[in-house]
């Protein structure tokens, strides 16, 4: 089998991925206690996935019993300028590096298939099923195992030569391949991560309450943010890239070859009017084939009228109370915040 993982990892590479590494699926005993735990205290937010199915998502094992090995591989989309430079353009936006062009789920998992489907060539009568942070599989634990790299202090996984601006995808197959050793851990006490986040969301190292994370805020909270945490989201207005844009790791990253994950220019730092102005038909045109598109024009929205209330520019105040009667009330209820604090009665 040593001979036909050589040749899968050839494969992989040529398929896109710039690093493969394996494991076996009952390689990461401790993620089902873990996860118990993050759920348990709340973190996971409105996030009730997360919480259901937790027999698969802690233990792969019984996500698919007939699986002898997990192919995990990494793909990089390191954007080629500053992610945080747009923080300081008060009248602009800040998205995701990844959000910035094409839905990444759709591109791994076209490779994913491709290297699946020359596993099935060479292994006739194996079976396979490959997964994208799509089902209940807890990607950052197994690619650990698999040597990929390393779960961060900010509890995203870090590699040596890849940095972490890098997607996972998943492969489960009934061949028994021969599994990688374990990355250890290279934060040393390095808090760079930590001492950046915005709105203090790492109770501790290698720990994240997502109630607090701006990703989690802007992608999957429904509703109305807490008041408290609307003035610490600055102009994000979908995602947060700062613990991942500090990491001193990045120097090691190695650069993404992917056209379709460079950045689409009207996504980078696009103004806050004119997003604001986006009905659902606007929204949809401008998104399709984004992952930003899932979250719906209500929610965008509302993020953007967020980030002109922390503008401090008077000229988006009127912009603001163009919504205040918006028929959805996490919309209407954004624009009256940002219009307070824009000083407008």
């Amino acid at each position: 089998m040593s001979d036909l993982k050589h040749a899968l990892s050839t494969e992989a590479r040529a398929a896109g991925f710039a690093k493969m590494g394996i494991c076996r699926p009952d390689a990461i005993p401790q993620a089902a206690g873990q996860l118990a735990g993050f759920v348990a205290r709340g973190r996971h937010g409105q996030m009730a996935w997360m919480a259901e199915r937790m027999a698969w998502r802690g233990d792969p094992t019984a996500l698919w019993p007939a699986a002898k090995s997990v192919i995990m591989l990494a793909e990089p989309y390191t954007p080629d300028t500053d992610p945080l430079a747009a923080l300081d353009l008060r009248d602009r936006a800040t998205i995701s590096v990844y959000a910035r062009n094409r839905d990444y789920h759709d591109v791994v998992k076209k490779r994913l298939k491709r290297v699946g489907r020359w596993l099935l060539d060479q292994a006739p009568g194996a079976e396979i099923k490959v997964f994208v942070d799509t089902a209940p599989v807890m990607e950052k634990p197994l690619a650990a195992a698999a040597g990929l790299g390393w779960q961060g202090k900010h509890t995203n996984l870090l590699s040596r030569d890849l940095g972490n601006w890098f997607f996972l995808g998943a492969i489960f197959t009934t061949l028994e391949l021969p599994p990688d050793t374990p990355e250890e851990a290279h934060c040393g006490s390095c808090t760079a991560c930590l001492d950046i986040c915005p709105t203090g969301a790492f109770p501790a190292p290698y720990q994240l309450d997502a109630r607090l994370c701006i990703s989690y805020l802007t992608i999957e909270h429904k509703g109305p943010v807490d008041q408290e945490l609307r003035a610490l989201m600055g102009n994000r207005i979908y995602g947060c890239d700062d613990c991942l844009a500090v990491c001193p790791w990045n120097k090691f990253a190695q650069t993404a070859t992917e056209m379709r994950y460079a950045a689409r220019p009207e996504l980078v730092a696009p103004k806050l009017a004119e997003l604001a102005q986006l009905d659902d038909a606007a929204f949809r045109a401008m998104f399709s084939g984004s992952p930003i598109k899932r979250i719906g024009r209500d929610r965008f929205v509302r993020n953007v009228l967020y980030a002109i209330g922390n503008s401090s520019d008077p000229s988006l105040a009127a912009v603001a109370l163009d919504h205040v009667d918006d028929p959805d009330e996490g919309v209407a209820d954004a624009a009256r915040w940002a219009a307070e604090r824009l000083r407008v009665r």
